[in-house]
């Protein structure tokens, strides 16, 4: 089978691997969409276990069953996630699932960029989900990204009242952005420095667009009745945004990093102001179970459009411009792979 293998973002090579055997308890699914998220071009974080074959957005067919396998039948329409918590230690039980060790160890195999993964036990059980017939493969690979925005904003307890600020409004951010709109938040500031990001931001229910190069906190004030945002999320990982971002929360706010600036980088937080005025800093990071299904119920009910977010669909020959776009940062948000072709 061909898979995509990740040696730098500017090195992404087609090459031949086989077929991934599976035991009774496992299932083999045939790859046919597969989404580039913004963390598989993180340089930083992805070189030094390179190389690799990325690609955790998939959706595609079962196409072998181990024998052990009762929730699933040969020629399922699935998406299936990479991670999966235990749902039995500490974290799990108290509602940290993304903090648990057994999330952080499991993955499908070898990854999403190649025709076929193998799905393990584990994944298979707390991991896979099957399709409505209503949901394409495409709309398939936004299950795992939109969970982790459902998980953010459940963790920040955005309310209807609240006044949002999203900082990024690449994929991650137009994600956060369309939720908050689905769920009735009146007023969802976007902010990034790309103009066809702001615009697309526009398009999916922010309120109001500010250029993040300037200095916006007065911006946010005239428009809130003197007030800074309740809820700050930042999907960027730009120091600049990160510390502009410590400006631009209201007393009793909440800044939640969604994305981080990277390790070498020094983030220092006022924390003598935020302890005066109540002010949270917390992060967010991946998804759980349960996040992944109301993720596929919000797009089977038809509560939540994905597909106007796909701006570019490519052939898996073509990978190596998919890893460009999304590296590039400029006029993309979703860009997703044809991985193989339905039957």
């Amino acid at each position: 089978m061909r898979v995509a293998v990740y040696y730098n973002n500017k090195d992404v090579r087609i090459e031949e691997r086989p077929i991934p055997e599976i035991n009774d308890d496992e299932i083999l699914i045939k790859v046919i969409a597969s989404g580039i998220c913004g963390s598989d071009v993180m340089e930083w974080y992805r070189i030094k276990k390179a190389p690799l074959v990325l690609g955790h957005e998939i959706a595609g067919i079962v196409d072998k069953i181990g024998k052990n396998v009762k929730n699933f039948k040969i020629g399922d329409g699935v998406t299936a996630t990479h991670h999966v918590p235990c749902m039995k230690c500490h974290y799990c039980i108290n509602d940290h699932h993304t903090a648990c060790e057994t999330l952080h160890k499991t993955n499908f195999h070898p990854g999403g960029f190649s025709e076929y993964v193998r799905i393990p036990k584990i994944n298979v059980e707390l991991g896979t989900l099957r399709l409505p017939d209503n949901v394409s493969f495409d709309e398939g690979t936004f299950v795992e990204p939109l969970g982790t925005v459902i998980r953010a904003q459940r963790l920040a307890n955005l309310k209807e009242n609240q006044m949002l600020l999203v900082f990024g409004a690449g994929i991650s951010g137009a994600m956060h952005i369309k939720l908050a709109k689905a769920k009735g938040v009146k007023k969802i500031i976007a902010a990034d420095i790309n103009e066809y990001r702001l615009n697309k931001a526009k398009e999916f229910g922010a309120d109001f667009v500010f250029d993040a190069g300037k200095n916006i906190a007065e911006k946010i004030k005239a428009i809130n009745e003197n007030r800074l945002a309740d809820l700050v999320i930042v999907c960027t990982g730009s120091l600049a945004a990160a510390r502009q971002a410590l400006q631009c929360v209201d007393k009793g706010g909440t800044i939640l990093f969604f994305a981080v600036p990277r390790p070498d980088e020094i983030f220092e937080i006022p924390i003598n102001d935020f302890w005066r005025n109540e002010i949270k800093v917390m992060t967010s990071y991946a998804a759980a179970p349960d996040d992944l299904k109301e993720s596929l119920e919000l797009m089977a009910s038809g509560k939540i459009d994905m597909k106007d977010m796909i701006t570019h669909k490519l052939k898996f020959e073509e990978i190596q411009k998919g890893f460009d776009l999304v590296a590039e940062a400029k006029e993309s948000l979703k860009v997703i792979v044809e991985i193989s072709r339905q039957l």
